[in-house]
């Protein structure tokens, strides 16, 4: 079963309540500072962990302490809920490491 495209409404309004996160086309796209290398591999340890569990897999671009998440349903072509859902978890583990 594959999950709905968000309209360009509901985009703008799932991006109300994610401030760091912005668009770019087919895709949402955050990064983050972390204080140290290795807190940012951690981060992302924990992403992939939330995105294994989920079936849905961000692509994630490290430089140094800078993690850069990038969101879109591929299968889908475009965002679905399922990219709000994750930038919200990313948003928390974010928070947490900092």
């Amino acid at each position: 079963m594959s999950t709905a495209l968000l309209t360009d409404e509901e985009i703008a309004a799932a991006l109300t309540d994610l401030p760091e996160w912005t668009r770019t086309g087919d895709s949402i796209g955050r990064t983050v500072e972390a204080a140290s290398f290795l807190a940012g591999i951690g981060l992302v340890t924990r992403v992939a962990t939330a995105a294994e569990a989920a079936d849905h897999h961000p692509d994630i671009d490290i430089r140094w302490r800078r993690v850069t998440f990038t969101l879109s349903t591929h299968s889908a072509g475009g965002l679905t809920r399922l990219d709000v859902l994750l930038a919200h978890e990313i948003d928390l583990m974010a928070a947490q490491s900092a």
